[in-house]
């Protein structure tokens, strides 16, 4: 066996490895990308904890179907790059939507969230949905405001209680 041939399976292998860990997997079209640009880019994802990466069309596809997930073969045509998020479903689709909108230069051919190919309107939705931090908060705002509330209603009895009790007093 070549030593070509023998590389690309061990690609091949790390592939498909990046894809079974992550929840969120973004391929976008990259075309037009200053190095600058790229760099930033690249930063912000590992800001994120997430992967950016360029690999062959043929090896992805070749992940992809040896993972069970059905893809066209047509959205590897072209230079595609891939964002992989391991923790936040949202945050590679955040980041791709904030770049294109930033340099006008990209674009989301397709994606998988949580091993199910989605379309672009799909990444797209999903990079307009809150971070898990800001979702997190919501709930323990919701819960507070739930649990002061339920305090509210179970001291209005003995409060109604006393300021009778005080206005006889008074009296």
């Amino acid at each position: 066996m070549s030593a070509n041939l023998e590389a690309k399976k061990q690609l091949v292998e790390e592939i498909k490895e990046k894809f079974s860990k992550a929840k969120t997997i973004a391929f976008v079209d990259y075309r037009g990308l200053t190095v600058a640009e790229d760099t930033a880019l690249r930063k912000k994802f590992r800001s994120q904890g997430c992967d950016y990466k360029v690999y062959k069309n043929r090896l992805m596809l070749k992940a992809l179907s040896d993972l069970g997930i059905e893809c066209s073969a047509n959205y590897f045509e072209g230079t595609t790059a891939v964002a992989i998020g391991y923790t936040d479903e949202v945050a590679p689709a955040k980041i791709i939507c904030d770049t294109i909108k930033a340099t006008n230069k990209m674009a989301i051919k397709f994606g998988i969230l949580n091993g199910v190919a989605v379309d672009a309107q799909n990444i797209e939705a999903l990079s307009k949905l809150p971070s898990k931090e800001e979702l997190i908060a919501k709930l323990l705002g919701t819960l507070n405001n739930t649990a002061a509330s339920l305090c509210r209603v179970l001291t209005a009895p003995t409060r109604g209680l006393v300021v009778a009790l005080n206005a006889i007093a008074t009296k």
